[in-house]
């Protein structure tokens, strides 16, 4: 009896391997596909300007760090006794000006060095519905509480999807023509917006984004959004919100990713640093015992041959 309707992925080339440096931007997906690189120690820079969850927004920081326009005190503004800026997640937020101007040009310059150097490029769009600010006449990537009444909302048609994307294509192939772009929409739904929008939302990005997929142009898509909806069909795979993917979902769709994206040849090194972050997390009855010291000294081992292979290996 067949429970699920799994979605056929194929291998990619060329795949993610240990000598690969990937850059994700966009939505949750981003942050836990990340994760998951970050875990098994791969090369990977994920969101410097924290989550980004339409297309309009990575456009812009895109264009921006291509183009070398770097922040200054235009473009931020003081509410609820903070700084902000409206392209960048609240986690860079400050409450000295000075400091995030210079955390906005930091994160710009590493966002710069990583479209320039990476060989994969994950875009996870998560919504078409966008914000524009009134007054600045500027489609936002964060309201930051700011009052709604100082915003439109505005929902990107297909065609609109397809530009943005595109755009972000030829933008990033002036500086990097070889990577491989990986196009995703994000599972989470954005029921904030009711489910019917949300629908439409997602429907729009899908379409948008499939015609800009070609694959000997080194554009791909990868389909985490349908094997949430299809393959997972079923509230035990979401938190207890019932919005975002749990740990068991995540894993499901970071195996798929590995399957379609990630070289087999990997898998002794993974598995080699799975066993050391799995040892880190080792609590002893006995800190002092003499098999804990013994247990430690192979963990300090293990760690030391997987960084003579991955000098940029850390454990903390």
């Amino acid at each position: 009896m067949k429970l699920t309707t799994p979605i056929k992925l194929a291998k990619q080339n060329p795949p993610i391997n240990y000598s690969s440096k990937v850059l994700l931007l966009g939505s949750c997906f981003a942050q836990n596909i990340g994760a998951k690189l970050e875990y098994y120690k791969f090369q990977q820079c994920t969101n410097p300007f924290g989550i980004l969850f339409h297309p309009v927004a990575i456009e812009k920081l895109v264009t921006r760090a291509i183009d070398q326009k770097w922040f200054s005190t235009s473009d931020v503004f003081f509410k609820n006794e903070q700084w902000h800026c409206f392209l960048a997640h609240s986690k860079l937020s400050n409450t000295s000006q000075e400091e995030l101007i210079a955390a906005l040009n930091l994160a710009l310059e590493k966002l710069r060095t990583s479209l320039i150097e990476a060989s994969h490029v994950v875009f996870t769009f998560g919504t078409a519905w966008v914000y524009r600010h009134l007054q600045r006449d500027t489609v936002v990537a964060n309201c930051h509480k700011v009052p709604q009444k100082e915003f439109v909302k505005q929902l990107l048609s297909p065609d609109d999807v397809s530009d943005v994307s595109l755009g972000i294509e030829t933008k990033l192939r002036t500086i990097n023509p070889t990577c491989s772009i990986i196009n995703t929409v994000s599972p989470v739904r954005h029921i904030k917006d009711g489910l019917l929008a949300n629908s439409r939302s997602k429907a729009h990005l899908i379409a948008g984004v499939q015609e800009i997929v070609a694959p000997e142009k080194l554009n791909y898509y990868f389909p985490s959004y349908e094997i949430m909806m299809d393959e997972l069909r079923d509230y035990r795979y979401y938190k207890e919100d019932l919005i975002h993917p749990n740990q068991t979902a995540i894993a499901i769709i970071w195996n798929a990713f590995k399957t379609s994206w990630v070289c087999p040849e990997t898998t002794a090194m993974q598995n080699k640093i799975a066993a050391i972050q799995s040892g880190k997390l080792h609590k002893p009855f006995n800190e002092h015992s003499k098999a804990h010291m013994l247990f430690k000294k192979d963990l300090e081992i293990q760690i030391l041959q997987v960084q003579e292979q991955l000098p940029w290996a850390r454990f903390l």
